[in-house]
């Protein structure tokens, strides 16, 4: 099939397959003697694999990992987990650090009158970090 129904087989646009064939997450396709490219059942099963690991937030390198692994029909499902618990790990500390963020910008928020007047906490906390 040619790119866009393979895009429309997989859900990841054109220009991501593109992308990952440029990288090497996705091996390079045949091509007709016009140069069209033709994806196989096996290329839309990868596409959706890595749509599915980048739904889950999961990097291009963690996802180059479980791709081998999930080719190994000898793997340890061991390796597997590792990778999932780094990364539940690495979106526990994004989570804490965008609730950080969250109190003081609320707090800011809650504290600007949102009028037609130009005082505004938001503005004078932007303001006075940026002078140091």
């Amino acid at each position: 099939m040619t790119i866009g129904a393979a895009s429309k087989a997989s859900g990841v646009p054109a220009k991501m397959i593109r992308y990952y064939e440029s990288i090497g997450l996705i091996s390079k396709v045949a091509r007709s003697d016009s140069g069209y490219r033709h994806y196989a059942m096996a290329d839309i099963h990868t596409l959706r694999f890595i749509r599915r690991g980048r739904d889950l937030g999961f990097s291009i390198d963690a996802i180059t990992q479980l791709l081998a692994l999930w080719r190994d029909r000898n793997r340890a499902s061991a390796d597997v987990k590792r990778i999932a618990l780094d990364h539940a790990a690495a979106l526990r500390t994004k989570i804490a650090d965008l609730q950080a963020m969250l109190g003081p910008i609320e707090h800011l928020a809650d504290h600007c009158q949102g009028n037609h007047r130009p005082d505004c906490p938001i503005m004078d906390d932007l303001a006075a970090s940026s002078r140091h």
